[in-house]
């Protein structure tokens, strides 16, 4: 049995094919090169519970993923992130089948690790040495630490303002790393240059066609711990939109094997307020988003004034009936606390935000009774220290501590 189905790249534009044996990074055209497989012979060879038993990681699904030899697996152990009912949540906002996809579990902190194994990986077997990439600073972070476990060298540019852990994170992977007092925007042009000069592997998103098929298994994960059955609706952080591009993508693979069951879930595209490019091209009814300018957001890594795949982004939530909203920074902190005050979970600002989107959306009637709802929490809050501001009593060695006249 193969390892993997891969059949071919192509173009999300023009449609032009490329052979995935050879390293690529844009169409010829400019557009971003998506991976196909040959699903009519993976659906005579793999059925769901071939599944049963194996590892509890993305790579149970090596078929539907790039990598053609396992040797050239790189991993710490990704995936299989837990489905967790939020049940005194939903019942506050009246959605009794609210699930939180937490990747905040995940190696390095957040979902960005997915995306990082399979492209490291596929990198390792196309015989890349170093790569290059901007990053709001997960991205960065993950990729820096996937590259060194592959023995690759990484060069990342990071706005100033980036979260310090993930500076951190890839200052002790050994990478180059730089900041720049801007935007993503501002460090992916300094990468463009940098890329040329050295011949450097191009990482940054959607310019190498392997990030989306990482992030792409949350969606295989969600169908397999639904039972193979669709849920309603899927609200995710967007910002680069790699993540919800790869859930439709993998929903779709899905249907195409006949492995789930039920329509397509309608997808939600969250930005915030003060970066929401896909909110307004989707209001436009637009197929491809404009430059936001002066963009600020606490969750940095939905950030992102201009997306490569924007209207990647737009047509799954066109086709899937979905829509795209922005939240407010204040109501984002509001959320996060109440989620952890009502569920016990630290999650991150982006996360937060998908939770407030569908509040919202289940009160203006968007949302119907009785649907099945799956928020992505793409982090953990832990990396985000900086957005909790709390005061802390400090008490004296051996003073008692009293709340409502009682002493604990």
């Amino acid at each position: 049995m193969k390892y993997s189905y891969i059949s071919h790249l192509y173009c999300s534009k023009c449609g032009e094919n490329y052979d995935p044996k050879v390293i690529h990074q844009l169409c010829q055209c400019g557009s971003p090169l998506l991976a196909a497989y040959d699903l009519e012979e993976l659906k005579r060879h793999v059925k769901p519970d071939h599944l049963v038993g194996r590892e509890s990681n993305l790579w149970r699904y090596h078929e539907l993923l790039p990598v053609e030899q396992k040797e050239n697996v790189v991993s710490l152990g990704e995936g299989m992130t837990p489905l967790i009912p939020m049940p005194r949540l939903g019942q506050d906002m009246s959605i009794p089948y609210l699930y939180m996809k937490d990747e905040g579990i995940i190696p390095t902190g957040t979902f960005k690790a997915r995306g990082a194994a399979v492209g490291v990986s596929k990198a390792k077997e196309l015989g890349v040495k170093e790569l290059a990439m901007p990053t709001n600073g997960n991205a960065g972070a993950a990729w820096s630490l996937y590259a060194a476990r592959a023995g690759m060298k990484a060069s990342v540019v990071m706005p100033l303002d980036a979260p310090k852990i993930t500076r951190n994170e890839c200052a002790i992977s050994g990478s180059n790393l730089y900041l720049v007092n801007g935007l993503i925007s501002d460090a992916g042009k300094i990468v463009a240059q940098a890329v040329k000069d050295y011949e450097l592997f191009d990482a940054s998103t959607l310019k190498e066609p392997y990030r989306i098929e990482g992030k792409k298994t949350m969606g295989l994960e969600i169908a397999e711990q639904l039972g193979w059955k669709m849920p309603d609706v899927i609200l995710y952080p967007t910002g680069g939109g790699v993540g919800i591009i790869g859930i439709y993508k993998a929903l779709r693979e899905l249907q195409q094997l006949g492995w789930v069951q039920g329509k397509l879930p309608r997808l939600v595209a969250v930005q915030a307020a003060g970066c929401a490019p896909i909110v307004k091209a989707w209001e436009e009814k637009q197929a491809v988003s404009e430059f936001w300018p002066d963009s600020s957001t606490i969750a940095f890594g939905i950030n992102v004034p201009k997306a490569l795949g924007d209207f990647l982004v737009l047509d799954a939530l066109y086709q899937t009936e979905g829509c795209a909203i922005a939240i407010e920074d204040q109501a984002i902190l509001e959320e996060q606390k109440k989620i952890a005050s009502l569920e016990g979970a630290f999650i991150c600002p982006e996360g937060a935000s998908t939770f407030v989107a569908a509040r919202r959306l289940r009160e203006n009637g968007w949302m119907k009774d009785g649907e099945t709802v799956i928020a992505l929490n793409t982090g953990s809050g832990i990396k985000y220290p900086e957005t909790v501001h709390v005061e802390v009593p400090v008490l004296q060695p051996g003073e008692l501590i009293r709340r409502n006249s009682k002493i604990y």
